[in-house]
């Protein structure tokens, strides 16, 4: 369960909010008696009077004026392309889909007067500092479009805050997993999988690569927290605590009774040594801290992959 300081809007929009963190974020404000509009290509299947669902692209001027009123409160800006792979392949798609729709809904913002406005970003924007512990205070050196994109929309929105006075917080979220990923092909929901199949998984490398990996419910009221706090600027959200891709499959073994045989193969190009972060600072700016160790949060995920993919495997 999610739980944070109440949130002082009573109308969000939340755009990508069908998806894995949107479903979240949406249920969060709702619980907290906000009203939600939600827009998504994929459907809004949400039965609540409390939210009202806009199906259709953020590309199309006209979805985004629908969502976009006189009296909206804050906007969550979660819809974006997020593949690295993606972006490399589609650098001029990348940056219409991220920096040209975030301008878009910013401009929709200064003309009605919406105050917030919250953006998932990422440390991509700092680039590969090997294992050096990532901070806010990094200089931006993306190395991929996506990171590129994201650090656009950081600047977009330092400018937005400057010249409008509007409150801008970009969130840089860490390995964000938990219930409602199974669609997804990260290494969290891989190994879920191959628990309920009893197969293994293939590990880049040595596995011992170290990653930062924070809890969905984690993020969701990292989310709130900056929706509320009128903080201008970034903060880190992540657990704050860096595992090796090694220490993650024994957690899961651990958690789930199932061995997981493991398979070493090549590490590709451009795979990063370590994401340490340092999330001291979101205390301070967002009043932020992680509640979920790894155990737990991967314990609440295991849950929901036996409660709603098990019956898939069989």
């Amino acid at each position: 369960m999610v739980s944070s300081n109440a949130v002082d809007v009573s109308n969000v929009v939340v755009t990508g909010g069908s998806g894995f963190i949107g479903r979240a974020v949406v249920a969060a404000l709702r619980q907290q008696g906000a009203r939600v509009t939600v827009v998504d290509r994929e459907p809004i299947t949400v039965q609540d009077e409390g939210v009202t669902g806009i199906q259709g692209d953020l590309a199309d001027p006209a979805v985004r004026e629908r969502a976009i009123l006189p009296g909206t409160d804050g906007i969550i800006h979660l819809a974006a392309i997020t593949s690295v792979l993606r972006s490399v392949e589609m650098p001029a798609k990348t940056y219409s889909e991220n920096v040209a729709i975030t301008h878009e809904l910013l401009e929709l913002a200064r003309m009605h007067g919406v105050p917030r406005f919250v953006l998932a970003s990422t440390n991509a924007v700092v680039g590969d500092v090997g294992t050096n512990t990532i901070n806010e205070h990094l200089p931006l050196a993306p190395l991929t479009p996506y990171g590129a994109t994201k650090a656009a929309c950081e600047m977009l929105m330092s400018g937005y805050a400057g010249a409008y006075g509007m409150t801008t917080c970009a969130l840089r979220f860490t390995n964000v997993y938990g219930p409602g990923m199974s669609h997804k092909d990260s290494f969290v929901p891989r190994l879920m999988r191959a628990a309920l199949t009893d197969s293994g998984v293939k590990v880049y490398g040595t596995g011992e690569q170290r990653r930062d990996l924070v809890f969905l419910d984690d993020v969701v009221r990292a989310i709130l927290l900056a929706l509320g706090s009128g903080h201008v600027g970034r903060a880190i959200v992540g657990a704050g605590r860096s595992v090796s891709v090694l220490d993650l499959i024994e957690t899961v073994r651990e958690v789930t009774g199932n061995p997981i045989p493991v398979e070493h193969v090549p590490a590709p190009g451009g795979e990063m040594p370590a994401v340490v972060v340092d999330i001291s600072r979101s205390a301070e700016t967002i009043g932020y801290t992680p509640a979920y160790d790894l155990k737990a949060g991967l314990a609440a995920t295991w849950q929901y992959f036996l409660d709603h993919d098990r019956q898939k495997v069989r």
